[in-house]
């Protein structure tokens, strides 16, 4: 059996090697490597997959984040309501700009945003919520688009883990997770669904003007080299890194697939198994559907309960199998984040979650065998 990996990114690299290398070495032989043909081609590529008006390519998903709150415009001390059970990269933009984050609860189920939580958190100084798709699902964006349309609030998507995945409106259309609010935000970090080589990420947007916004802001406010029209930023994704995503987009949807079927694969093997909860996707069926496309799977995470969750990751470990624990503190128990507005009340899943969940390795290149060894490997754990 391979040695099993969290991500396997050498195996999917080897896959595709061929191909990325002759891409990679035509930046170096055009040495076109910032703002190069490369990177303009795969935004217009990502444009066209993910049905949006705009994508404007930056340097990493924690900037996409801050740039597109500072496109929006929005002031210090305006209130931004997001999840608390996410990566800090979330609410750290928001601090950054000195506006005021409101963490909330989320979904015992899916993980996401809850949608009570937020309508109580709001307040005559709420601008923006930034829903997190956690995992690789959309948050129930049609009420959250409800809610910003009656209070006249921006909705911020934090798409960094969920990129290519399908929403799909109770009238049954369906749009790309990430194009739905004023404007969204992803990540390619290599560990990603759609990972390049290094940092990159980009912003997508349906607004012409706040598409200009951005556009300035990524290049140090600049639209005419030397002029000056907003205050920028220095966050551009390289034509190097751009190469590589270009090659993997094509690819993106069998990506997603392979994760769906490793997944179902997990699904099927802890079906009647005590103690786990296997993840369920949002479009009201169990488990994970034939046609599934609402879901696809940058973490496969399960709920253990009624076991010591850390004495299975120990055990995990020393069968050389890794996994993680995503994530083990809340934000607003974290230091930099602690506020004495939050009451432990309002947080009653998230601080269970932190408890039970374990994320098991997921990624393109899993094989059955893998599958097999990591399932019998915690279910005997469970019936020890």
């Amino acid at each position: 059996m391979k040695k099993i990996q969290m991500v396997d990114l050498k195996g999917q690299y080897n896959d595709i090697k061929d191909v990325v290398n002759t891409s990679i070495q035509e930046v170096i032989e055009t040495t076109a490597f910032i703002n190069g043909p490369k990177v303009h081609d795969f935004q217009k590529k990502l444009e066209t997959y993910l049905g949006v008006k705009h994508v404007i390519p930056c340097a990493n998903g924690t900037d996409a984040l801050q740039i597109a709150m500072m496109g929006l415009g929005l002031k210090p001390g305006d209130e931004v309501i997001t999840a608390d059970f996410t990566f800090a990269a979330t609410v750290e933009v928001i601090a950054l700009l000195q506006l005021t984050p409101v963490l909330v609860d989320v979904n015992e189920d899916d993980f996401n945003i809850n949608i009570e939580a937020i309508k109580k958190a709001i307040t005559p100084k709420t601008k923006a919520i930034v829903p997190v798709h956690l995992f690789g699902q959309c948050a129930n964006m049609e009420a959250i688009m409800d809610i910003a349309k009656a209070h006249n609030l921006f909705v911020i998507e934090d798409n960094a883990q969920a990129i290519g995945a399908n929403y799909t409106y109770k009238n049954g259309s369906k749009v790309k997770a990430g194009t739905i609010g004023n404007v969204g935000a992803t990540s390619f970090f290599p560990s990603k669904n759609l990972g390049c080589y290094g940092d990159g990420g980009a912003i997508f947007t349906n607004d012409d003007d706040l598409a200009h916004t951005i556009r300035g802001i990524v290049n140090h406010g600049m639209y005419e080299r030397y002029h000056h029209d907003v205050v920028g930023v220095n966050s551009r994704l390289d034509s190097i890194q751009a190469a590589v995503l270009g090659t993997k987009l094509p690819r993106l949807d069998a990506y997603n697939t392979a994760r769906r079927t490793a997944a179902k694969k997990y699904n099927a093997a802890f079906k009647h198994i005590e103690h786990i909860t296997t993840p369920k996707t949002i479009n009201g069926c169990e488990g994970i559907c034939d046609t599934c496309d609402c879901h696809v799977f940058h973490q496969y995470t399960l709920k253990i309960t009624g076991i010591d969750r850390d004495a299975l990751v120990k055990h995990l470990n020393e069968k050389e199998i890794p996994c993680g624990v995503y994530y083990p503190i809340p934000l607003h128990k974290q230091k930099a984040y602690i506020d004495d507005r939050y009451n432990e009340a309002d947080f009653t899943v998230t601080n269970q979650l932190v408890k039970n969940v374990i994320s098991l390795p997921m990624h393109t290149e899993l094989d059955d065998e893998q599958i097999e060894y990591i399932t019998s490997t915690i279910i005997n754990f469970i019936n020890e």
